[in-house]
């Protein structure tokens, strides 16, 4: 499709399209800036050049590099939270200067509701992105004391909670697969504890978290919608630290300090919940005999070789166990990242990283002749080379390569003794997926920035067996059978990212993005808010991969010295070859899931409206999304257009964080959504004295519109200037007990089957909690 020698003179010319300069003679100021009491990088802290007004940011390891002209000058370094610090260079030769930033003793006990510099969001060439600060997420009220991260992200404009307590977020009208999840730049394929409503980022190991709605770096691909990617905390290098909580349902506890010096740190973190042991108190054996847990660990070692070598290594391992006397389910997800950071050059930064990440799930019944066990899997290894390139204070580059290796069960199902349940095994899959990119982003002017750049994808199936072809109308063409590691069949795409922003003045400006994204592997699920039991499956010779492009245009203007932000975005997405499953399709116990598969086009367009108080006593954020999502696909609705099941018109988030007094901190958030889309039976025939529901188009019908109102108060018990810091936070879940939906199904009187009812299930009323939280 694409040829080698258009590829590689188009990469080139990216590359170096934007680098032609003054032939004057030029020296770099590099190094990294950190947090001086802990030694965690500071990602995204600024450097602003007084005289030449004109600066940089530090990476997401806390690398910079800025190229300027022989001279003299003044460097401010500056983060939030942090209090400012100035340097005098004189640059007459390459330099190295780290530096060190201390916490700002005037903001302490302030909530910061942004991790940014306060103009980011009008100067920086990049939009639908919110980068949240820890802090802000925790004093966010919880549900059932368990401070969220997921939870955080869908109060955001575009974000949405798939269902009622679930950690699924569709972003935009995607569904939620269309999500890519990295934790330290490994894949998370499921982000939930406890069927959805935990997820499994323990927030006292996360250092930072950002979410890509669209503009997504061509550095990043494999998800049509967002990328959420989440960094753990590398561990405090100036002394030993601890910090957990004591909560309704589970505890935690994360340790962190250096090893024999500063130069080598470490942090383990541990949560479980402990809901079974109350169950043993239980007068019903069945209840003593239920299993109802999840637990979860963070490790990081991180060492500091030399100033211009770095390595880490983390992983990741949790479970969720439950099950009762006939009926059991478990999953987990496990990721493992190995990463070394090396400075070439004071322009050249590089980072290799080895990622893995695997996910199992089951499923197993031992109730009588249906008897069953149903097991699923899936890995990834992956090699990973980055390089972040600095030529001059207007122009920076990206480029590198990624492999990957996947490895599918998609399901295995095998009958319990004297079961009727047939055995059943799907063929496991295996592919390669490539990705080449290279971007670049350049400032014309002092108003104009452009960045653009070129994503190149090649997939490539891998035999262990026989594979299916299918005609048109879905039935087997042929089988063929390829033998262990043959490359059978490839696909490649290319995924162009442009990007500007135009700055009318330094309080206002305008942005624009138009990416491409491509998706290879997708999730069989007949269910809007996802379950453990989902299957993932990868594109082949019948299964073709998802594409979107996505257009964005935005107004950003700050008020009163950058202490508000508003933003209008407004978005169109057209997707093709969107995955959707026939009607009444069976993915749990199929023989072939790709025969239930169907293909079609969907688009999603909306308007997304914010304004955010970053400082003082008051803080947090309204927004207010219109959106519509819609799909055609063949095979389903009759061939017609139909709502997505991720189209919800309006919604609206309300964030605020109180600060009483030093003692006191009070919070509050307010959801409206409008109804999940739903096919409701319509009408029903008689037939052999059984009734059979007659269904309304898919997805023709909404559940009612959903509302919540969530409070806590945190209670400050600490000392001023003491090592030993605690506190404890009330919550309330659902504090005016709305009963929003969760399901709805239709029942038959049982004393007249003539008459018929709908009844609504929901999850929560009100549910308070208590945690007490330490850190010394």
């Amino acid at each position: 499709m694409y040829s080698i020698q258009k590829l590689v003179f188009t990469l080139a010319f990216l590359l170096f399209a934007g680098f032609v300069a003054a032939e004057e003679r030029k020296f770099t100021v590099s190094g990294h800036i950190t947090d001086n009491s802990s030694g965690e990088d500071l990602i995204g802290a600024t450097i602003y050049v007084r005289e030449l007004k004109t600066g940089t940011s530090a990476n997401v390891y806390g690398f910079y590099s800025i190229t300027l002209p022989q001279g003299e000058y003044h460097l401010v370094y500056s983060f939030v939270g942090f209090a400012l610090r100035e340097a005098t260079v004189t640059l007459d030769k390459d330099t190295k200067l780290d530096m060190q930033l201390e916490g700002d003793s005037k903001e302490l006990g302030e909530v910061v509701v942004t991790a940014e510099r306060k103009d980011m969001n009008v100067s920086k060439a990049e939009m639908s992105t919110t980068r949240l600060s820890m802090l802000a997420i925790q004093r966010i009220p919880v549900l059932m004391g368990e401070t969220d991260i997921i939870k955080a992200i869908q109060l955001l404009p575009g974000v949405q909670s798939t269902s009622e307590g679930s950690s699924g977020f569709s972003v935009r009208g995607g569904s939620y697969d269309q999500n890519l999840i990295l934790l330290d730049e490994a894949t998370v394929y499921n982000a939930s504890h406890l069927m959805g409503f935990f997820s499994v980022f323990n927030n006292d190991a996360i250092k930072d978290v950002k979410l890509y709605k669209g503009d997504i770096p061509a550095n990043y691909g494999g998800r049509l919608s967002s990328l959420l990617d989440i960094r753990s905390k590398d561990g405090n290098n100036q002394r030993f630290a601890a910090t957990g909580g004591i909560g309704t349902i589970a505890s935690r506890l994360t340790l962190e300090g250096p090893v024999f010096s500063d130069k080598a740190t470490f942090i383990v973190s541990g949560r479980r919940t402990y809901a079974d042991m109350f169950l043993k108190l239980s007068n019903d054996e069945d209840m003593r005999n239920s299993t109802l847990y999840f637990y979860d660990m963070n490790a990081k070692l991180n060492y500091r070789i030399n100033a211009n070598n770095r390595v880490f290594v983390a992983g990741y391992f949790g479970r969720d166990k439950f099950g009762g006397k006939t009926m059991g389910m478990g999953y987990g997800n496990q990721t493992f990242t190995a990463r070394w950071n090396h400075t070439f050059t004071p322009r050249l930064f590089s980072n290799f990283t080895v990622v893995g990440g695997f996910y199992d799930y089951q499923m197993k019944s031992t109730e009588g002749q249906t008897g069953f066990t149903w097991t699923s899997k899936m890995q990834n290894y992956g090699l990973k080379s980055d390089f972040s390139w600095f030529p001059s204070p207007s122009n920076s580059a990206k480029f590198g390569y990624h492999v990957t290796y996947h490895r599918f069960v998609p399901q295995d199902i095998s009958g319990a003794e004297n079961s009727i349940i047939k055995p059943s095994v799907n063929p496991r899959e295996y592919a390669l997926e490539h990705a080449l990119y290279v971007s670049n982003e350049t400032t014309i002017g002092e108003q104009l920035t452009v960045k653009y750049g070129l994503r190149y994808v090649l997939f490539q199936n891998i035999g262990n067996g026989e594979a299916l072809n299918y005609l048109s109308d879905y039935s087997v063409a042929e089988s063929k059978i390829y033998r262990k590691g043959e490359f059978y069949y490839n696909q490649q795409r290319l995924e162009p990212r442009l990007g500007a922003v135009y700055r009318l003045n330094s309080l206002h400006s305008v942005k624009g993005s138009y990416s491409r994204t491509s998706q290879f592997i997708q999730l069989a699920s007949n269910s809007a808010a996802g379950t453990p039991l989902d299957v993932w499956f990868q594109a082949s010779q019948n299964v073709r991969p998802q594409i979107c492009d996505q257009f964005v245009l935005g107004y950003f203007r700050n008020f009163a010295n950058d202490m508000y932000e508003a933003s209008v975005e407004v978005y169109y997405k057209n997707m093709q070859d969107v995955v959707d499953f026939k009607d009444h399709a069976d993915l749990l116990l199929s023989d072939d899931l790709e025969q239930e598969i169907r293909f079609g086009k969907g688009e999603s367009y909306g308007a997304e409206f914010m304004l955010r108080k970053n400082s003082g006593r008051l803080t947090g954020w309204v927004s207010y999304t219109y959106s519509a999502s819609r799909r055609l696909v063949d095979d389903v609705n009759n061939g017609g257009w139909y709502r997505s099941p991720f189209d919800k018109p309006n919604n609206i988030s309300v964030v605020a964080n109180y600060e009483l007094s030093r003692k006191w901190m009070v919070s509050a958030n307010w959801i409206y959504a409008s109804g999940t889309p739903i096919t409701y039976p319509t009408g029903r025939f008689l037939i052999e004295n059984n009734y059979v529901p007659i269904y309304s188009g898919r997805n023709e019908y909404r559940y009612p519109a959903y509302h919540r109102l969530d409070l806590s108060a945190t209670w400050n018990l600490s000392k001023p200037g003491k090592r030993f810091q605690n506190e404890l936070n009330f919550s309330i879940y659902n504090a005016y007990g709305q009963k929003n939906p969760w399901m709805i199904q239709f029942q038959q009187e049982s004393d007249n089957p003539d008459v018929s009812y709908a009844e609504k299930i929901y999850l929560f009323t009100f549910v308070p909690s208590i945690t007490w939280n330490f850190k010394f």
